[in-house]
């Protein structure tokens, strides 16, 4: 199991310095994970940082509320891909979604996943404010429209990823679309519980803990115990 190809390494926290930026997209290179997900501020930053490293750029729209208007949220997806993002992750318009009102969020979705241009687009419910119906309608949505994953939270949300959440995910999409887990993932063991329930892709800050932690345990070592994390917008 290649555990670095499944986390996504999080640099949203609003008062990240480019200093740091930087030096997350040094740890996400060095530990070859899936990708770096920054700011959309950041992206030329981190495309130049990574730059014949593997690892993806990723980055947000709509984020971390949903509820710009369409035209704005393509606007920066368009941006985006300019900027050389290769991940979208976009939150839907939750209050909308809460509304009942399926067509505004599929269009939202499929306006943004258009101007993606081909790049993964990962839509963000933000499970926290929605009612297990709702968590269903969104990923039938999401998956009429074009996302290539389903995604648990933003981070800022007073809840994370859950088990229930992700098996409830996974069972509302088709094989082809993937479920990631944001919002709390914060180590290897949370992480493999969310695994083996669907999800294929983690938001994470304590990456290096993480990995740490799981190459201890390759080398039948007993892993410490995780110094606590500070939430970073996953």
């Amino acid at each position: 199991m290649n555990v670095a190809k499944m986390i996504d390494h999080s640099l949203l926290r609003p008062e990240l310095t480019t200093d740091d930026v930087r030096r997350g997209c040094e740890v996400a290179g060095r530990r070859a994970v899936a990708s770096v997900c920054v700011r959309p501020s950041d992206v030329e930053l981190a495309v130049a940082a990574l730059a014949g490293t593997g690892v993806l750029v990723g980055t947000v729209a709509g984020f971390p509320h949903g509820d710009a208007r369409t035209a704005t949220k393509v606007a920066e997806a368009r941006a985006l891909v300019e900027a050389g993002a290769d991940e979208i992750d976009m939150v839907l318009h939750i209050g909308r979604l809460r509304d009942g009102d399926g067509g505004y969020v599929h269009d939202d979705i499929a306006a943004v996943a258009a101007a993606a241009q081909g790049r993964t687009v990962k839509v963000i419910l933000e499970n926290a404010y929605l009612t297990d119906e709702q968590k269903v309608l969104g990923c039938h949505l999401a998956e009429r429209a074009g996302a290539h994953f389903v995604k648990t939270s933003t981070g800022f949300a007073p809840g994370g990823a859950t088990l229930a959440d992700i098996r409830l995910m996974r069972a509302a999409v088709a094989p082809h679309v993937e479920v990631k887990a944001a919002g709390g993932v914060r180590t290897l063991g949370t992480l493999l519980e969310l695994h083996a329930a669907g999800a294929t892709r983690f938001g994470a800050t304590a990456t290096e803990t993480i990995l740490d932690d799981y190459a201890a345990r390759e080398r039948g070592e007993q892993p410490p115990t995780p110094a606590a994390a500070v939430d970073g917008g996953y």
